[in-house]
């Protein structure tokens, strides 16, 4: 694969940058309006890895409006305009933003990672083997790693700003943002797993698990912000080799994870630089996800 020029580190020149997380550069685009850009920067347990993976953040971009679009009856979102002409000045007249950034709706986002979680892997499943649990909620005894769990859980976290986030339980949840905020905050997330996890499916992919984030608008109303459904943050397995017991491949970022266990690296920054086929590997992985999800092929 010949890989796309790299979205710029420095960003863009113009326009005034509210902030920069590992990912996404958001600027201000006008009263009550953010541009989002999803930049080609990868991160692994907390650290932000080099070289980046050229043509990434067009590829979340993409598949993230594509969900919000094809979910939009289930959770209201923030996204008001994918394409360049539906831009205000100065972005408009950006070419390097065309397929990478969202003119998406302001709203103050809600202190909790709403983590679903569909099979039983990674950390709930090194929980599952010590306690018989998946983040304090109670699962049936005699299941194998990578197994479907008999229904979908809720299982949020705490939004940290720096270091890891911590899993809370939904009580924890409550006393954070009220009853009926938390309860919309868990029918939302489960109601957008299943209908997409049931789409995925027929289209070869397993979600395993994924997380959302959702914010408030001025009238108060729960909607569905950030991204959606992508491989930075979701579990994409392939259904034909899946097989209960053993961890699948993936089209996601565990590729670039299980090459950072092997390289010995402490995870304290800095992190190894990624070799070559990593980069490489990685965007195939992507690409692949997106071409399946969304039945086009997709022009870096």
């Amino acid at each position: 694969m010949t890989l796309p020029v790299p979205y710029p580190a420095d960003g863009l020149a113009v326009g005034e940058l509210l902030r920069r997380g590992k990912v996404r550069d958001v600027y201000r685009a006008g009263p009550g309006l953010l541009l989002m850009v999803a930049t080609d920067r990868i991160s692994a347990f907390d650290v932000v890895l080099s070289p980046g993976i050229p043509g990434k953040g067009v590829i979340l971009n993409q598949l993230s409006n594509f969900w919000f679009e094809n979910l939009g009856e289930i959770a209201p979102h923030h996204v008001l305009a994918t394409e360049l002409e539906g831009f205000p000045p100065p972005y408009r007249e950006q070419p390097l933003l065309a397929g990478r950034a969202t003119l998406v709706k302001e709203v103050r986002i809600v202190p909790v990672e709403c983590v679903v979680r569909g099979y039983l892997v990674g950390s709930g499943w090194k929980e599952y083997r010590q306690r018989g649990s998946v983040c304090g909620i109670p699962i049936p005894a005699g299941l194998a790693l990578a197994e479907r769990l008999p229904e979908p859980l809720f299982t949020p976290s705490t939004k940290a700003e720096v270091g890891h986030d911590e899993n809370i339980p939904f009580d924890r949840v409550v006393a954070l943002v009220g009853g009926e905020l938390a309860e919309g905050l868990r029918q939302s997330s489960l109601a957008l797993y299943r209908r997409a996890a049931a789409y995925a499916l027929e289209r070869g992919i397993i979600i395993a698990d994924t997380k959302f984030e959702f914010g408030l608008d001025d009238d108060g109303r729960l909607v569905w912000a950030d991204e959606a459904l992508t491989p930075d943050s979701s579990r994409f397995w392939p259904a034909d080799t899946y097989r209960p017991g053993a961890n699948p491949p993936s089209f996601d970022k565990q590729f670039v994870r299980d090459w950072l266990e092997s390289s010995g690296w402490n995870k304290e920054p800095p992190a190894p630089a990624l070799p070559d086929e990593v980069v490489t590997g990685t965007l195939e992985r992507y690409v692949e996800a997106f071409r399946r999800l969304t039945g086009r092929d997709l022009t870096l």
